[in-house]
């Protein structure tokens, strides 16, 4: 799980980013982003929709896979607003590097620096 500092909070806090936020999608899900200069760092808010899955526990299991996938493996220093929508159920159950590679593509075509491809470049 991310920090408490990298997250959303509040009802309508996500209503600026679908407004005024760019978008790029991937066959599994989609990114939405757009710059916060009001914070120093980024957050994160991951949406499932019932209509993926009408299981809480396999909603919020898909939320941790990629809130853990987003935490272990991507670094941003930039202060964005970032929120991954699921469209597909099967991201449940798709491999740990396959779910990493799709978020690290949605990153990489938004022109967002990541961890991984920030030490790529320099080896």
């Amino acid at each position: 799980m991310i920090g408490r500092a990298n997250r959303f909070h509040g009802y309508n806090s996500l209503r600026y980013v679908y407004r005024h936020g760019k978008t790029v999608r991937e066959p599994h899900m989609s990114l939405r982003y757009c710059d916060n200069n009001k914070r120093e760092d980024y957050r994160l808010a991951v949406v499932v929709s019932k209509k993926v899955n009408k299981s809480a526990v396999a909603r919020n299991r898909i939320r941790r896979r990629i809130y853990e996938a987003f935490r272990a493996h991507m670094a941003l220093g930039q202060p964005l607003d970032l929120v991954i929508t699921v469209f597909q159920a099967n991201v449940e159950t798709i491999a740990d590097q396959e779910l990493q590679a799709e978020i690290a593509s949605l990153l990489q075509q938004a022109g967002l620096k990541t961890r991984d491809i920030i030490e790529s470049k320099e080896s």
